[in-house]
């Protein structure tokens, strides 16, 4: 018999300018309550920051999702929210926000026994923030040979 269990994550976002409603997602974050499991992974990719909004104070920025990844962790020097239960924590980081780091909404997915937490925050990673696919242009020689 497959067991399965429902997890919750919200994508992490740098929203620089909120009036604008522009925003670049800079991580995930995964809670099972089933798996007992809270976890963040982030990624600030400073050239695309730096490239969209230059006056960006990228410090901050990474202060920030360092702050997200420690809470998740339950690392007490991230402060007195970092002591909270695991639910507590998630709500709290998914809290909406008019800051320069804010959240999606959360969604909600279904893990199976061949699934693994760890594999699901991989996967969404790298579909929400991975910037792998994107990193280097697509060579348009090819396009142009047949001209």
């Amino acid at each position: 018999m497959l067991t399965k269990a429902s997890f919750d994550y919200a994508v992490l976002r740098v929203v620089p300018r909120v009036e604008r409603q522009e925003f670049l997602n800079i991580g995930v974050i995964v809670f099972c309550l089933e798996k007992r499991l809270l976890e963040a992974k982030v990624q600030v990719d400073e050239a695309r920051l730096r490239t969209l909004w230059p006056m960006l104070d990228l410090e901050t920025v990474k202060q920030h999702a360092d702050a997200v990844v420690r809470i998740c962790a339950g690392d007490e020097t991230a402060g007195p929210v970092a002591k909270l239960s695991q639910r507590e924590r998630f709500q709290w980081l998914i809290a909406p926000r008019s800051t320069i780091i804010q959240t999606s909404a959360a969604h909600t997915g279904i893990l199976t026994e061949d699934d693994s937490l760890a594999d699901r925050l991989e996967r969404l990673f790298e579909q929400l923030v991975g910037i792998t696919a994107f990193t280097k242009p697509p060579d348009p020689w090819p396009l142009l040979a047949g001209r």
